[in-house]
């Protein structure tokens, strides 16, 4: 697995042993970032949800986000994490929390993000809830943009509480959905 774009493009970064963590293909990423880039993304804070590696969060960062936040609840991956962000040189402009995704979102932000990464094991029952919850609780900025990588079998409302879906995109089984804010 590497970086695909920005000044880190190319950089190899690591995974845990064992199959508990499903990076996104090299393929999808390269897709989502384009699309991210036809909004202006990454910029700005960024948040890694359900991180596991950091190698969308890390992809953010080289492609010009200014920090980013990485929430994973393995400590086996939270350490890859640091390791990776140490390889990459970029450990000042980041923080891994080790917790659960609903911890994290059930504290107030420090700031809202202008990205939000999620891409949660596929089986998840909790996934729309815990993106509404994103929405909700002011983890995105105006203007930002959540982005929840999912499986095709899997179908999400265009409406999840305070967000709506503006796009959508497949590749094989794995799929990206952006939400924004509804502006009321």
């Amino acid at each position: 697995m590497r970086v695909t774009g920005g000044e880190l493009r190319g950089l190899v970064l690591r995974s845990p042993k064992g199959s508990g963590t499903r990076p996104m293909s090299d393929r999808l990423k390269l897709a989502l970032f384009s699309m991210l880039a036809a909004r202006d993304q990454p910029r700005g804070r960024v948040l890694d949800l359900y991180a596991g590696t950091g190698a969308l969060g890390i992809e953010a960062l080289s492609r010009g986000a200014e920090r980013a936040d990485f929430v994973e609840q393995s400590a086996a991956a939270c350490a890859v994490i640091r390791e990776n962000l140490a390889r990459a040189g970029l450990s000042e402009v980041a923080a891994v929390h080790r917790m659960s995704v609903r911890s994290f979102l059930s504290r107030p932000p420090e700031a809202p993000y202008d990205l939000v990464l999620a891409d949660p094991p596929y089986a998840d029952p909790e996934i729309a809830s815990v993106v509404e919850m994103a929405g909700e609780r002011g983890f995105l900025s105006p203007g930002g943009v959540l982005v929840l990588g999912h499986t095709s079998r899997r179908e999400f409302g265009e409406r999840l509480g305070q967000l709506r879906l503006t796009k959508k995109r497949c590749h094989g089984d794995s799929c990206v959905s952006f939400y924004e804010l509804v502006e009321e």
